[in-house]
């Protein structure tokens, strides 16, 4: 099982939430970016850096992450890829995405993305606060710890 960080942009209450998680529960952090940054002294961290093409470190996550590990990621295009392949993913403000609500999502956003284009909607996300950081912390604990007792009895995704 490992972690996969959509880490551009990614605030650093999350990384250090999933830090932490990673030393207290031995599992791999890989670190996906499309530029180089400084880790801290960590034995489980990884940082990927990508093209910076378009997407790049999107298509990176999403071709390499399997039904066993836990994205983290706000974009919500690789959130749908990564549902599709049943990858668990949650957003850096606590959301689980899954097949009941990433549709809907994915609309959402498309339709946002078309009216920023058009000039209607001006700005983007409301910064991220205190209860962003509370819920994320709950959503990855829950998470994480779901995936883990998983792999401990090695029950195939979906299973009962």
């Amino acid at each position: 099982m490992r972690i996969w960080l959509d880490a551009d942009g990614c605030p650093n209450d999350v990384k250090d939430c999933v830090f932490k998680a990673s030393l207290r529960t031995n599992t791999a952090v890989i670190l996906v970016a499309d530029r180089w940054f400084r880790l801290p002294p960590h034995p489980h961290l990884q940082l990927m850096v990508v093209n910076q093409g378009f997407n790049s470190a999107d298509d990176y996550i999403a071709d390499n992450a399997s039904d066993a590990d836990l994205v983290v990621t706000d974009d919500i295009p690789l959130a749908h890829r990564c549902v599709t392949k049943n990858v668990s993913t949650i957003s850096r403000r606590g959301i689980e995405f899954d097949e009941g609500n990433i549709g809907e999502r994915l609309a959402t956003r498309d339709l946002m993305d078309g009216l920023r284009g058009a000039g209607m909607v001006t700005g983007g996300p409301r910064p991220y606060g205190v209860l962003d950081k509370k819920k994320f912390a709950e959503t990855f604990d829950r998470v994480l710890t779901r995936l883990l007792l998983r792999e401990k009895v090695d029950v195939p995704r979906g299973a009962p």
